[in-house]
């Protein structure tokens, strides 16, 4: 950085170098910039590892691989699920009242549903390719990514309030209905093969009445309807506390996620693996191109790149039990909650985040 800032316009443009047994190499303009970059990401990633909330994560994740006792009491981790479900929901509800409804929120959601339909036809063609998957684990593991997860979106708008980035206040309601459209293709996918998905009564009431989504609707349309006023009287409960409850909620996925992955390992291969880490960056860069065609801010690109790269752990494995009970759960448990959640959490955010600051000149 001395050396650029010493050298006069004309070494600025090319830097040589010559060592005495080597040809002259250059640094070029466009070379200093790519490592700018990196530098970047690098740091954003060192930031977003350093936060309580991924720290949380972590301290879950190693007390449950080290085999520890320690335990996060079942309704209490209920009672956290439903706060954040409530605080997320409402806070979307409030910002859509501000924002006001146009095209945009409605386009929006349309892309919300076509990405969760159309990314488990991705992840089944890789799975199917890259591991040798049976149809049934690879259509079940494909419906949890197209699907989203609630956790990480929450982790993402955390990163845009600690950076004061703004975004679209209707992503939430793009959160709810990316949850349902990817089960809904993974059962085609499985009775595509005659390998008996089934579409009855049950099933559909575990997608159209699945609790978080119930809980997040709702919460919106409280906060849609009450507006600023409403928020103004909860203030202190969903806004305060909020990022606190959210590290005792990773600390308790930490813990679930450890005890996935030494169930799991035996049954996934190194295909698997990297599956739930390069599928994660696939879905990014269909949530970015759905992003820059609807012309949303940096703050919505990243939430919608977000979403697009996530994988559930609530909603799908809940249908997954009712539709697919032969598809092995160590499986798409593993992949979705202990392979690709804590690469969103650790490396993925702040790589949406440079990705999505370049793209749209935020």
């Amino acid at each position: 950085m001395a050396l650029l800032k010493g050298a006069d316009e004309k070494s600025r443009k090319t830097l040589r170098f010559r060592f005495p047994s080597a040809p002259v190499f250059q640094i070029t303009p466009n070379i200093y910039g790519r490592c700018a970059k990196m530098s970047e990401i690098l740091a954003l990633a060192i930031d977003n590892l350093m936060s309580p909330i991924v720290l949380s994560f972590a301290l879950g994740l190693a007390a449950s691989l080290a085999r520890s006792d320690l335990t996060f009491p079942e309704a209490a981790a209920k009672a956290i699920s439903l706060y954040l479900l409530f605080a997320i929901g409402f806070k979307g509800g409030v910002s859509v009242a501000d924002h006001g409804v146009d095209v945009t929120l409605g386009l929006s959601l349309l892309a919300g549903v076509v990405l969760s339909a159309t990314l488990p036809f991705v992840a089944f063609m890789l799975l199917r390719l890259f591991s040798g998957m049976d149809r049934l684990n690879a259509a079940a593991v494909a419906g949890h990514y197209g699907s989203i997860s609630i956790v990480t979106f929450v982790a993402a708008t955390s990163v845009l309030e600690g950076r004061g980035i703004s975004s679209e206040g209707y992503m939430v309601a793009v959160a709810a209905a990316m949850e349902a459209p990817a089960i809904l293709s993974a059962l085609w996918l499985v009775t595509r093969g005659e390998k008996g998905g089934r579409m009855d009564s049950q099933l559909w009431r575990e997608i159209l009445l699945n609790g978080s989504i119930v809980l997040l609707v709702g919460a919106f349309f409280i906060g849609w309807i009450t507006g600023k006023d409403g928020l103004e009287e909860i203030d202190s409960f969903i806004v305060a506390p909020f990022k606190g409850v959210l590290c005792l909620f990773l600390l308790d996925m930490g813990l679930v996620a450890g005890r996935g992955m030494r169930r799991g390992r035996k049954a996934l291969g190194p295909g698997s693996l990297a599956f739930g880490i390069f599928m994660p960056i696939i879905g990014s860069i269909f949530g970015l191109v759905a992003a820059l065609a609807l012309g949303l801010s940096t703050g919505g690109a990243l939430l919608l790149m977000t979403l697009s790269a996530s994988a559930s752990y609530i909603a799908v494995p809940a249908a997954m039990r009712v539709a697919l009970p032969e598809a092995n759960p160590s499986i798409y448990l593993t992949l979705s909650l202990g392979v690709t959640f804590p690469f969103n959490l650790t490396i993925g955010i702040p790589l949406y985040l440079t990705v999505a600051q370049a793209m749209t000149g935020g």
